[in-house]
């Protein structure tokens, strides 16, 4: 394919491997019947079937969470080193062999550090490799069923949903609506209190009634916890942080709330009583919400993104009443307890609110009252510390790593920080203060007797870093290794981008904007997919469906496209008897004959296949590298200058 074809490719990591597997079509059938209100009660037909325990296979391996071993002590990699047809079977038996039923292996409980609040511990709970893999296997199914009846006023962990998302709908109520009471909301350890039974309620409502189904996620939230001292515990409530279905049942748990807050406002019956289809512009209730001004109904929106929400109302006394009963009504529905300490009526005119690591006030500006946002002060303080953190090790390395090692750490965490940060207005401003602190960290230790180790100039930078901090007077290099110090003060504002109702995974429409389809013989790719060879690991099988997309269909040394599966011939580039192994980077496909000629060692061996394939010098030199690799001698073209095999 063209290279300029090439550049207009966008691609959905989760949405790419649903391809692979060939299960986006089952994927879009689904969510399509869950539009249409259908009952799902046969799903785990689906969720056991091969395409489906693979594909979640492909989708946990590249999380760094899958190397994190459970109380069994395994990782995604020995779930990797076994043949795709032993996998498959392995899950169906632990969920339907046994005569007790599914029943989970213990899950490893881990204290860590709250984002938000890094003096405060999170419970993580960690389950075993198999269990995860389930857990996997269940989520790619139930997501689309859910997304059809998720709220649109919901963030987080949801495809196509970001922060930046949720900060620009919180800033449109703000400023457009002119709604300047924002209700803070804290629910006590949300996670660790959901009702077990009202969530299973929940699900039931939502559609998804396979009792198979049903029964193996009530024994998830009931899967025993084995505590840091030793301790086994068995959880009557809550989802455990840190399984892979614990954000999608925590959604199901809150969408609840949020379709109740729409009931009284943004989805009134006035609303839509009064409502004009405006075509591609979508239906506008302006007229509906115009006329329930009039009436005693309270204004109000809500935004949430995961436990974290904020209710937007007109009024104070609205505010207030609002307040009292959201409290009452996640008490009364749902058994969430609210805390009263941390909840709170904030006027933005007044005060900043905070919103997910950012704090927001309104301004007046030219009669209108325009959105201010910053860095929390928490967040603000906390990065400090980490930035400092990390500026002394470049000073001192850590044992084990260089000095190249913490530069390009200490560079990742300030790119993390600009690319999340960057859409606060004010966001140079914080980030200046954040600047100068660190880089009087870097003045003091990189000094030197003579001069100062912090330098003008260093090694070239690459065409990412010239682009983004070519032009700073900030940047600076370490004397001796060359590595620039990315300047986190040289940052822009970019405005935050509201969601498209339009961007959808579940759809052919709705995946033009995101995701481009394959253009390659997704025929044949099925056909490996279906075909591992025999006794190979499922993380071989993975690797040669992956290298096939990226190698556009075709040989890696002729260029040439595969036309028969029997063709497609996956290559250790280091023989696994030479200690190579199935990683991705190790693997390159080939056709039948360039196969042959990079192990043949006899020389009529070779000019047979080097007629065959009519090669020329430019393939001669790629097959040369992975014989090299494979320990086995080049290739000379002057040995066979009696009978030469080259192209002209």
């Amino acid at each position: 394919m063209p290279t300029k074809e090439k550049e207009k490719m966008l691609c959905l990591d989760d949405l790419r491997h649903a391809e692979y597997y060939g299960m986006q079509s089952t994927f879009d059938s689904l969510y399509a019947k869950s539009c249409r209100g259908e009952i799902f009660s046969n799903l785990m037909e689906v969720i056991l079937s091969r395409e489906n325990i693979l594909l979640a296979y492909r989708n946990i391996k590249a999380n760094k969470g899958s190397m994190t071993p459970g109380t069994d002590k395994l990782t995604i990699r020995d779930i990797g080193a076994i043949p795709p047809d032993e996998v498959v079977s392995r899950v169906r038996y632990i969920i339907t062999g046994r005569k007790q039923g599914y029943q989970p292996r213990m899950v490893r409980r881990k204290d860590i550090p709250k984002p938000y609040d890094p003096t405060k511990t999170r419970p993580l709970g960690i389950p075993c490799i198999w269990d995860r893999l389930i857990q996997q296997c269940i989520k790619q199914v139930m997501e689309p069923i859910c997304e059809a009846k998720f709220s649109d006023n919901s963030f987080g962990f949801r495809p196509n949903r970001s922060v930046e998302n949720a900060i620009s709908f919180t800033q449109n109520r703000m400023q457009l609506s002119n709604l300047h009471y924002v209700i803070e909301f804290d629910v006590k350890g949300f996670f660790d209190n959901v009702n077990h039974a009202k969530l299973i309620r929940q699900i039931w409502a939502m559609g998804i009634r396979d009792k198979h189904l049903i029964f193996v996620i009530k024994r998830i939230l009931k899967a025993p916890i084995k505590m840091p001292d030793g301790t086994v515990v068995h959880p009557t409530k809550g989802t455990p942080q840190g399984s892979i279905i614990s954000p999608l049942l925590a959604n199901i748990v809150l969408n609840e709330l949020d379709h109740w807050i729409e009931s009284q406002w943004q989805e009134n019956p006035i609303a839509h009583k009064y409502a004009m289809d405006r075509g591609k512009k979508g239906i506008d209730k302006g007229n509906g919400y115009k006329a329930m001004r009039k009436t005693k109904l309270k204004e109000m929106y809500i935004v949430r993104y995961a436990d974290d929400f904020r209710v937007f109302c007109r009024t104070k006394s609205d505010a207030e009443k609002t307040m009292v009963a959201v409290t009452e009504w996640l008490y009364q529905r749902l058994k969430l307890e609210v805390s009263q300490e941390k909840t709170r009526i904030v006027n933005v005119k007044q005060r900043y609110s905070e919103f997910l690591g950012f704090k927001l006030k309104v301004h007046p500006v030219g009669g209108k009252h325009v959105v201010q946002s910053h860095v929390s002060d928490k967040q603000l303080a906390r990065k400090r510390e980490n930035l400092s953190s990390q500026a002394k090790n470049i000073a001192k390395p850590r044992t084990g790593k260089t000095e190249q090692d913490e530069v390009r750490l200490y560079n990742s965490m300030v790119m993390g920080l600009q690319n999340y940060y960057c859409i606060a207005t004010r966001v140079s401003s914080d980030f200046h203060t954040l600047h100068r602190a660190v880089m009087t960290i870097f003045t003091n230790r990189l000094a030197t007797q003579r001069c100062s180790r912090l330098v003008k100039n260093g090694r070239k930078l690459t065409d990412i870093e010239r682009c983004r901090y070519g032009k700073s007077k900030m940047l600076r290099f370490v004397a001796g290794s060359g590595e620039p110090i990315y300047p986190i003060g040289y940052v822009k504002h970019k405005n935050a981008i509201s969601i498209k109702r339009t961007v959808c995974n579940y759809t052919p429409e709705g995946r033009k904007e995101t995701h481009t389809n394959l253009r390659i013989n997704t025929r044949l790719m099925l056909q490996l997919m279906f075909h591992p060879p025999a006794g190979c690991s499922t993380e071989y099988a993975d690797n040669r469906i992956s290298l096939f997309s990226a190698q556009w269909g075709k040989c890696s040394v002729t260029g040439a496209d595969f036309i028969l599966s029997s063709d497609v011939h996956c290559h250790h580039k280091i023989p696994k008897c030479k200690g190579g192994t199935d990683a991705y980077g190790n693997l390159t496909l080939v056709s039948k004959p360039v196969h042959k000629l990079i192990h043949a060692v006899q020389p009529d061996i070779i000019r047979k296949y080097c007629n065959i394939l009519s090669i020329t010098p430019e393939q001669l030199r790629k097959v040369n590298i992975l014989r090299q690799m494979a320990g086995v001698h080049e290739i000379n073209p002057a040995d066979y200058e009696k009978e030469p095999f080259f192209t002209r």
